[in-house]
């Protein structure tokens, strides 16, 4: 089969497209920019690029077009579709029907930590010897790459990778039946296509689905958090009788999801006192697991702040689903090296570090200058450098959480550049804690003024930030 992708060089549509050729159909693809990294990894894979939504790719007469969420009406290739008849579908519907159909789909939903708990999920199911296909919204460093097709077939326990363990972990492990080999995918909540207006999740038909937390974001496309609310209920609408929903147990509008209708198992992780499921004992770098009050295994690693302690204890519960067991899924996590872009370490100049991460939701925010804090401890300095880039937050939805999520920074520096509303007004209690500017030069140079040996910048954005931290490291040095 030919298709044609529209939208291609975005994370989840370029997952798709690279698992399209690794399944062996040819695949060509349009976006408004064509740029690396994603145009790099596209083109290494043998898939044509072409820049620009031009009417004249019509005639490329692929056999169907695969529609992104990017592209709406009045693109002009998309209307020439239109126009002509021709067949067309989106990412998650085709992604549905060519990849998942057949195996055992563990989706990751939540508000925050998606695509590290699809990354720790996908590795442990590796590192059991399960071969796991996956499609994540970032590149784990564990596999190099964000998707994958993996074992077309459910892999025996005879069969683990070298220097694996297989997976296991005695009768008391409430496997979910054999269905195919399994499958993880980020769950996003954001809508399909703009003809199709369901969140992407719910094509998805999981057998394991990882509900991590929930809060009010995408504003431009859900009016409240019961609007949301109630697409996470349709998920939880096609997950079967002898499936597992893993729940963080301290969310409240995940309980008020349940209450709507569960017909599945519920395990939940993050449990206090005797409340069944799974906790955590011990700091987010060194933890013990306990289910049900039991030990079951330890973790520790790299990883930093409460969240990943979290994202740790969901992933461990959807492992077991599948048959791993909680104490190999702990081994698994000791060697899990993270997702680009999540407090990545860009360089150091001068005795002051420079990191990248993703966080853009001021939740987000608040536990990634957490997790630091906890690492460098009360007396560095961290600095922390942020651009409301995301829909949500260029609308101002969001604005008056920006100093509670900043708390425990010692200076912020806010790009305010493309902004409907003022920065400076919405981050008035920080005082002289709070700069900002409306360019990244600016920023540069407002950082660079005050920064001084010890110190830990801390970049977040949900985009590139236009290379702020090529340009800090530089002028620092």
């Amino acid at each position: 089969m030919h298709i044609h992708i529209l939208g291609i060089c975005g994370t989840f549509m370029g997952g798709v497209a690279a698992l399209a050729r690794e399944a062996g159909h040819r695949v060509t693809g349009c976006d408004a920019g064509v740029y690396p990294p994603m145009s790099d990894q596209l083109r290494a894979l043998g898939i044509d690029l072409i820049e620009g939504y031009g009417v004249d790719q019509i005639a490329l007469k692929p056999d169907l077009f695969v529609i992104g969420n990017v592209v709406s009406r009045g693109n002009p290739l998309m209307e020439a579709i239109l126009d002509a008849g021709l067949p067309y579908t989106s990412g998650p519907q085709w992604l549905s029907e060519h990849v998942l159909q057949g195996r055992h789909v563990l989706a990751v939903a939540g508000t925050h930590g998606k695509t590290t708990t699809t990354s720790m999920l996908a590795w442990i199911l590796e590192a059991a010897g399960l071969q796991p296909g996956f499609l994540v919204g970032g590149v784990p460093e564990n596999f190099g790459v964000s998707a994958r097709l993996g074992g077309v077939s459910a892999p025996s326990a005879a069969g683990p990778s070298q220097g694996a363990s297989a997976p296991s972990g005695g009768s008391d492990v409430p496997a979910g039946p054999s269905v195919g080999a399994p499958f993880v995918i980020e769950a996003d909540e954001y809508d399909t296509a703009f003809f199709d207006k369901r969140s992407k999740f719910v094509h998805y038909r999981p057998r394991t689905a990882v509900l991590n937390n929930l809060e009010f974001d995408h504003a431009d496309i859900f009016a409240d958090l019961a609007a949301i609310e109630t697409q996470f209920h349709h998920l939880v609408r096609t997950v079967p009788a002898s499936g597992r929903l893993v729940v963080n147990a301290r969310e409240e509008a995940l309980e008020r999801v349940l209450t709507r209708g569960c017909w599945s198992d519920v395990a939940r992780f993050g449990v206090r006192g005797d409340v069944p499921g799974f906790r955590a004992r011990g700091e987010p770098h060194a933890f013990d697991v306990l289910k049900a009050g039991v030990l079951v295994g330890r973790v520790e690693w790299a990883l930093l702040g409460e969240h990943n302690q979290m994202n740790a204890l969901a992933a461990i519960a959807a492992a077991e689903h599948v048959g791993v067991a909680p104490q190999v899924a702990c081994e698994a996590l000791a060697r899990f090296g993270n997702v680009k872009r999540r407090m990545e370490v860009k360089g150091e100049v001068r005795g002051i570090t420079v990191y990248d991460d993703f966080a853009h939701h001021p939740t987000a925010i608040r536990t990634t200058v957490d997790g630091l804090r906890r690492k460098v401890g009360p007396d560095a300095r961290i600095l922390a450098v942020f651009e409301p880039r995301s829909n949500t937050m260029k609308l101002g939805t969001m604005k008056a959480l920006l100093p509670w999520s900043l708390e425990d920074a010692d200076l912020a520096f806010c790009h305010s550049g493309g902004l409907g509303w003022d920065a400076h007004e919405a981050l008035v209690e920080m005082g002289e804690r709070a700069i900002v500017a409306d360019t990244i030069e600016a920023i540069v140079a407002k950082v660079v003024k005050v920064a001084k040996p010890g110190d830990h910048v801390l970049c977040m954005s949900n985009g590139g930030f236009g290379g702020i931290h090529a340009k800090l490291l530089a002028a620092l040095g």
